[in-house]
């Protein structure tokens, strides 16, 4: 059911009300942009899908107080999508989108692949709207045991589609892919739920042949705080300069 709701600003919202939840969507145009991106299969749902990290706080945005990323980057970004797990409708949408685009772009695959940590629970959510097998890929093999790097019954030439939370650099993904490529399967695509956009992930991906979608990504949630000034125009350029050299950035 959809109810109307005015924010602080005065614009109008719009609310979603799934019983016990009630999510809040604000109003948003999609306008024609300069910039053209491969990875992002349908651009109202990658709006949406901002609005809705940004509602929960799975995405914050301090250009004035930035953040520090693991790697020692300075960011005016965080982003940690695993939050999404502890709303239901949230998560639902997100699952439902990616089994949406996966048939749409590749059809079916044999198997529906995690790199873990983040895109353990999503992945697994993703497999079962599909009715898939799944399997999740560990950052390295165990010390122990069987000494695992994929976890589950992953047989040689199946099809697969790898889920990820976030893409950065591309890196971990990219090292996720190729243990996935030792056993014999056929990688068919990664997804991710969100993209920085970055050029050193889109040349690593570009290098191995590997097809990279996104449900949302950082070039449609600029444009969307943008829209609803949720940022300054001068925090705007500072953002869209942060990620042509995040390495570099300095507040």
């Amino acid at each position: 059911m959809a109810l109307n709701d005015v924010g602080p600003r005065g614009n109008t919202k719009e609310c979603l009300d799934f019983g016990s939840e009630v999510v809040k969507m604000i109003n948003f145009v999609l306008i024609k942009t300069l910039y053209f991106c491969p990875m992002i299969h349908d651009a109202f749902t990658a709006k949406k899908v901002a609005e809705l990290l940004i509602q929960i706080n799975a995405i914050k945005l301090e250009p004035k107080n930035p953040f520090t990323w693991a790697s020692g980057w300075k960011s005016p970004i965080y982003c940690d999508n695993r939050i999404a797990l502890s709303y239901p409708t949230i998560r639902t949408y997100i699952r439902e989108q990616f089994a949406k685009q996966i048939e749409a772009i590749h059809g079916k695959p044999d198997v529906i692949a995690g790199v873990a940590t983040g895109a353990i629970g999503i992945g697994a959510l993703v497999a079962e709207e599909l009715n898939l097998p799944f399997v999740y890929i560990r950052p390295k093999p165990k010390g122990h045991g069987r000494k695992n790097q994929i976890e589950g019954i992953l047989s040689k030439n199946s099809q697969v589609v790898v889920i990820e939370d976030l893409i950065s650099t591309g890196k971990s993904s990219m090292e996720a892919i190729k243990a996935l490529q030792e056993s014999e399967a056929s990688i068919k695509c990664l997804l991710s739920i969100f993209d920085y956009n970055f050029q050193v992930a889109e040349k690593r991906f570009k290098k191995e042949g590997v097809r990279v979608y996104s449900l949302s990504d950082y070039e449609h949630l600029i444009e969307l705080a943008s829209e609803n000034r949720f940022i300054l125009k001068s925090e705007e350029e500072m953002l869209r300069k942060w990620r042509l050299a995040p390495e570099k950035w300095k507040p």
